[in-house]
């Protein structure tokens, strides 16, 4: 039998596309406000936007009689006939957002239009009250109370308080710099995140980043085939540790887009390494109807009419700012082509003497689709590629047979076996070494049965305060050591909420570190037994195991700290040893020769007397 599934019911499911976490009903809610030409906009959360989001905005304001329609589907003041969706301008066009956050929350809608005035209208879990006078500035006042409340299943799948306001001021970072010329205010629990003033976008990077940000990027502004390519991207030495800190806004929108990703990706190929990503804050201007917004139920990717003209254009332009060539100066903003703006001086750039250069020819949009053949693959991580330089691969690759489970299994077991059985050989008495001296004041010689036994005592030395660090750190039985100055590191708003989870294995492990106001972190102590660590690379490993690594074992990333500490605190090569010390750091060995230093180096060689003996031509 079919069931017509009533509008409490849709509305809840269709709700799941368009709001699924708070930090889309804020993104829905300040769009709006955007598309209703406020000048300034105040965004209030509380306990990460599941208990409380608040907008407020100074924009057009909705009339009485529109405050009851605000709430209906699909009804929206933004489009009129189909043929508006292939030039969409707005943020927000589909009507759906107000009707969907409304069926799975208390809402609350209070606004005043120019001349006119304040009524509010609530509306609980779908249910539209009564339309109430109310008093009032001009604008808007959107309150939503208990986000899904009456979705439990839903509820129970939110993040942490702590994730989901990281995702809050995520969003909120980017609508600040893809607004630069409103002024935005965004508080989380009564705090104050993130203020602009609606003074440029120079001014919402440094709110959002930092003023330093800005002296490690390029402005750069270019036309490139009928689309318009602005905004702020790192030198070639300005680097970050995950993909969190490129913005890309498309027509205003903010989206993550794939093709434009493998573009900014490709350019930076060259200058960065392993685990390194660009930073930028990118616009691209394109006539609309050559994008289409309405892909995505949170409109958060964009489909270009023809990538590869929007992949050359924005790869052409990033790659040469940063390979510093003369057609660079073309792309860079006014103020860095004198030398006078944000990142490099036009005087280092690469110019070729004596030779005129010419201008390139502009061409349109559709010029460029008609001239340009680049074939993009944006997952393979190429640059583009003419198609005439690729042929047909005919190449059959044939793959392996697989094997059995259970061969696979046994010979696992038969491994496991021969390294256990090895491990046995390798280990002997210390009573059976007989120490005969030393080579080069590095290598301690001894004797057990038929063979020589050569110990690096550096690494044997480093092997065991290693073992010795990391049992303790194991056991939580580590000191802490304070800090004379406090090592603030300051990060953006998804690395905060993921630090602030680490926060408690932080101080197991023997850091003292607390918030710092915003988005920083203070660290005001130390493991003891890494004192003088590089608490900037160490916390760069942390946050490039951001995205794939979200349960990481901390204590794991500790593993190169210390073997630095053993490597700084052993005895070195070239120091002298007595007997008795040799003989000391053999029996702390255990008689384990097959011991490797914690960078894998071998800690013993051994040398058979057969081996000696043909060195010598007694044995052939």
């Amino acid at each position: 039998m079919i069931h017509v599934l009533t509008p409490e019911i849709y509305n809840r499911i269709a709700a799941g596309e368009v709001i699924d976490r708070p930090y889309s009903v804020v993104k829905e809610l300040v769009e709006n406000a955007v598309d209703a030409g406020a000048k300034s906009v105040t965004v209030e959360i509380e306990g990460g936007g599941k208990k409380l989001v608040r907008v407020t905005d100074d924009g057009a304001g909705i009339s009485e009689e529109d405050l009851p329609r605000a709430y209906l589907p699909h009804a929206t003041s933004k489009l009129e006939k189909a043929e508006d969706l292939f030039t969409v301008q707005t943020l927000g066009f589909r009507g759906e957002a107000i009707a969907s956050i409304a069926s799975v929350s208390r809402m609350k809608i209070c606004s005043k239009t120019a001349g006119g005035e304040a009524h509010s209208l609530a509306c609980e879990g779908g249910a539209v009250g009564k339309v109430l006078p109310e008093g009032g500035a001009d604008g808007t006042v959107v309150t939503v109370e208990d986000l899904f409340y009456n979705t439990p299943a839903r509820l129970k799948f939110l993040k942490s308080d702590g994730q989901e306001e990281g995702d809050v001021t995520a969003m909120m970072a980017r609508f600040l710099m893809s607004r630069p010329e409103i002024s935005f205010t965004y508080l989380t629990n009564g705090k104050v995140k993130y203020r602009s003033f609606g003074d440029g976008l120079e001014s919402a990077i440094a709110a959002v980043y930092g003023a330093d940000t800005l002296a490690n990027c390029h402005k750069i502004s270019a036309d490139k085939h009928g689309i318009k390519v602005y905004g702020y991207i790192g030198s070639r030495n300005f680097y970050k540790p995950n993909r969190t800190y490129g913005s890309l806004f498309v027509n205003g929108r903010y989206v993550v887009n794939q093709t434009v990703g493998a573009a900014m990706t490709n350019a930076y190929s060259a200058y960065l390494m392993k685990r390194q990503y660009p930073f930028y804050v990118l616009f691209l201007d394109v006539p609309p109807e050559i994008v289409d917004v309405n892909v995505h139920p949170n409109k958060a990717d964009v489909r270009f009419a023809d990538n590869q003209i929007i992949y050359g254009s924005v790869y052409s332009v990033v790659s040469a700012v940063l390979d510093g060539n003369s057609r660079a100066l073309e792309y860079l903003a006014e103020n860095e082509k004198s030398g006078m703006g944000y990142g490099k001086p036009v005087s280092t750039f690469r110019k070729t003497e004596n030779v005129p250069e010419r201008p390139a020819p502009v061409m349109t949009y559709e010029e460029a689709k008609k001239e340009l053949k680049f074939d993009v693959s944006p997952l393979a991580g190429h640059s583009p590629v003419s198609r005439e330089f690729f042929a047909p691969n005919t190449m059959e690759v044939h793959a392996p047979a697989a094997k059995p489970a259970e061969d696979a299994f046994e010979e696992n077991r038969k491994f496991l076996r021969e390294r256990e059985e090895k491990a046995k050989q390798e280990k002997l008495d210390p009573k059976d070494l007989v120490y005969k001296g030393e080579l080069f004041r590095t290598y301690l010689i001894y004797e057990a049965g038929d063979c020589a036994y050569l110990i690096d005592q550096h690494a044997a030395h480093e092997r065991l305060i290693y073992d010795r660090l990391r049992a303790k750190m194991e056991a939580r039985a580590v000191v802490s050591q304070p800090m004379l100055m406090p090592y603030v590191l300051t990060v953006n708003a998804q690395e905060f909420s993921f630090l602030e989870k680490q926060f408690p294995v932080l101080r197991e492990i023997g850091f003292d570190v607390e918030e710092f106001g915003g988005t920083s972190v203070k660290v005001s102590a130390v493991p003891a037994d890494l004192m003088g660590m590089d608490l900037a690379a160490f916390f760069g490993e942390v946050l490039s195991s951001m995205e794939s690594l979200r349960a990481i074992r901390l204590a794991d990333l500790l593993k190169d700290k210390l073997a630095s500490a053993a490597c700084k605190a052993a005895v070195k090569g070239g120091e002298f040893l007595s007997e008795e010390e040799a003989k000391s750091l053999i029996e702390r060995m255990d008689g384990d020769v097959g011991l490797k230093c914690p960078h894998g180096r071998p800690v013993a060689v051994r040398v058979k007397r057969t081996e000696l003996e043909k060195l010598f031509k007694r044995i052939v």
